[in-house]
């Protein structure tokens, strides 16, 4: 599902889920069309500039799953930063961020229609305090690893938890500002937007 209400190209968009949502609402955040996890949607239109364009850092966290093993060193490039192509062919240093492996899963198939084969994934959580140029799937890959799932689980304390695909959760705007740990007396009156 696109992160949006409107787009010029065929496909599900989030005016299809079951919700009838107020005037104004916004995605804030977007995710890619192939990632998945925790959307934050307001119809405040500052939100988008305290949580992604203020000096501010705030934290984003994503499961991941990758193709094959991935051993200490690789999970210490990730760590420490590397270099990522971005438009225009330009390489980007990524910045340190915090990155863990959670666990090793072997996946079981058939290849080809007739034998089973296996392979071993490695899921791990990434927290950055940025996600410019699909920056996540191309920091694993220049670790060596191919992006299979990337799920966002939490900005930073707003955490995904049991919430199913297109299921919504209305959070008051008072616990909404807390949780995402922004500075916004300014923003909170009675006749605020949520």
């Amino acid at each position: 599902m696109e992160s949006q209400f409107v787009s010029p190209f065929p496909g599900d968009l989030l005016g299809c889920l079951s919700y009838t949502f107020p005037e104004g609402t916004h995605a804030i955040g977007r995710l890619d069309k192939n990632s998945e996890g925790l959307l934050l949607l307001t119809t405040n239109k500052k939100i988008t500039s305290l949580l992604f364009q203020s000096n501010v850092p705030h934290k984003r966290t994503y499961l991941v799953q990758v193709k094959h093993k991935m051993g200490q060193e690789s999970l210490q490039t990730l760590i420490t930063g590397l270099d990522i192509r971005i438009k225009g062919g330009e390489n980007y240093r990524t910045p340190p961020c915090e990155a863990k492996i959670v666990k090793y899963e072997e996946l079981k198939f058939h290849a080809h229609g007739r034998h089973k084969a296996s392979l071993i994934t490695t899921w791990l959580t990434i927290t950055l305090t940025e996600g410019k140029f699909h920056q996540v799937r191309k920091m694993v890959l220049a670790a060596g690893h191919r992006c299979m799932r990337l799920i966002r689980i939490s900005i930073e304390d707003m955490e995904l938890g049991d919430l199913r695909p297109g299921e919504i959760r209305i959070v008051e705007q008072e616990q909404f500002f807390r949780q995402l740990n922004l500075d916004t007396s300014s923003l909170i009156s009675p006749s605020s937007p949520q």
